[in-house]
């Protein structure tokens, strides 16, 4: 989906998983200091939008999803996962019911290979799946923002801000009312600073949510059975987690930043060293320079220095060894 913002004044498009809005409009260090003011907004329309109707719609979900949302409250805004059967990370959905329709903002094009495994498994449950991505934009104001919440959109309330399921034909008008805009390029640098996953970025097709620090936040332990259950509560109650998530202070005086991927090895073993992870996202943040986040190894010391391709790296902990 290409965002008719892209036509607002220096707006840049993004590439790659985030084509269709912009990656910034100008000057991403002011955007990104907006965001932290609690003002402005954030184009996210190329998301997909998923809507579960039906008397069943809860109940239902709660069989499938990490997350416990048989009992989800109106309005309340959670997060879940779907797995596979041996509980590797397959999507990962950001809901809120508003008291007739789950709807959910899921990774730009996964919404077909949600919806497909979904309809898969209606049986004969009281529920209606619907890809609403072509009529409904997502639109995310930051923390703090006094911007009015238009009529009729369903609204995620979080810790980092709302998201809002904004009919897809009122996105310019709310941008006309709401701005500043800031760009994906903003959005992710808070991203990487709050420690947050991302499907696509801090996952690969063997990740466990343990890794990225999901359990709790995207992953409830108390709830019944859902495929891929038994790996979260073997790892959970016997063992730990092959890799954790860490954030990375990148040296500044580099110009390049370390792409999604590069390998990431201890510094004492020099840039031809084994490799004991890779960066998943890397970013420019206004206040804390060069940052990233990577999964390493359990094993990696905590106080290790590191190297990320050939950016020297200093770790925080994220995810416990």
């Amino acid at each position: 989906m290409k965002s008719p913002l892209l036509s607002l004044p220096g707006a840049v498009p993004a590439e790659g998983v985030d084509e269709g809005v912009a990656a910034h409009y100008g000057d991403l260090f002011r955007e990104q200091r907006a965001l932290a003011d609690g003002t402005g907004f954030v184009d996210l329309s190329h998301r997909g939008v998923v809507a579960v109707t039906g008397d069943d719609r809860l109940s239902w979900l709660h069989l499938l999803l990490t997350q416990h949302v048989s009992d989800l409250p109106t309005g309340e805004a959670t997060e879940a996962l779907i797995l596979s059967a041996n509980g590797h990370i397959e999507h990962a959905l950001y809901l809120v019911d508003d008291g007739t329709t789950v709807w959910a903002h899921v990774e730009p094009g996964s919404q077909e290979a949600l919806i497909a495994y979904l309809e898969s498994m209606k049986f004969f449950y009281r529920v209606e799946v619907a890809d609403r991505t072509a009529d409904t934009a997502v639109v995310h104001l930051p923390a703090g923002s006094i911007t009015e919440v238009p009529e009729g959109a369903a609204v995620r309330e979080t810790p980092y801000g709302r998201d809002l399921f904004l009919p897809r034909e009122r996105l310019e008008a709310f941008a006309d009312r709401a701005g500043p805009p800031a760009g994906i390029l903003a959005h992710e640098a808070l991203r990487v600073e709050q420690h947050r996953p991302r499907l696509g970025f801090e996952t690969d097709h063997r990740t466990i949510p343990h890794e990225l620090g999901w359990i709790g936040t995207a992953v409830h332990l108390q709830k019944g059975c859902y495929r891929g259950q038994e790996t979260v509560a073997r790892v959970h109650n016997l063992g730990k987690p092959p890799r954790r998530l860490v954030f990375l202070h990148l040296d500044g005086s580099e110009v390049h930043l370390p792409p999604n991927g590069a390998e990431v090895r201890l510094a004492d073993d020099g840039p031809d060293g084994r490799k004991i992870g890779f960066v998943t996202t890397s970013v420019r943040h206004h206040e804390l320079g060069p940052v990233a986040l990577a999964l390493v190894k359990r094993n990696v010391p905590v106080d290790a220095r590191l190297l990320a391709e050939t950016t020297a790296a200093a770790q925080e902990t994220v995810v416990e060894p």
